[in-house]
């Protein structure tokens, strides 16, 4: 089974950027659709961005679109998420998440069966 590590979280601003990674170990990522969810205190987790295998393909959840950018290199087995324009709601801890790669990228998070412990992002108004 794949293993996840995201690491890039911090404290922003609001309007500020941030660059999350998540790097795989165990298998290589060119085997799994991949994506981001995040989650506070009050709510479920919520689907962020997942991007297909190969990353021609890219779905992101209406919050963030147009904000945030989920791209890989399977060569270094790493996914990225590129925040931009941070806002105090996305204050949340983010996760990683990894599936079979037959899966399309998509906010359903029963294709995703490896899950990162998850890396803190904060943004102040």
């Amino acid at each position: 089974q794949v293993q996840l590590e995201e690491s890039g979280g911090g404290l922003v601003q609001a309007g500020e950027s941030l660059r999350l990674s998540c790097t795989t170990s165990g298998r290589s990522s060119s085997n799994y659709v991949m994506g981001w969810f995040r989650q506070t205190p009050e709510n479920e987790r919520d689907f962020v961005a997942a991007i297909s295998w190969s990353g021609e393909s890219t779905y992101y959840g209406y919050s963030v679109k147009g904000r945030f950018t989920i791209s890989r290199d399977n060569a270094k087995d790493t996914m990225y998420l590129q925040m931009n324009d941070l806002k105090p709601e996305d204050t949340a801890v983010y996760y990683c998440a990894a599936g079979p790669a037959r899966y399309p990228p998509r906010a359903t998070p029963g294709i995703y069966d490896s899950w990162g412990q998850g890396t803190q992002v904060t943004v102040s108004s």
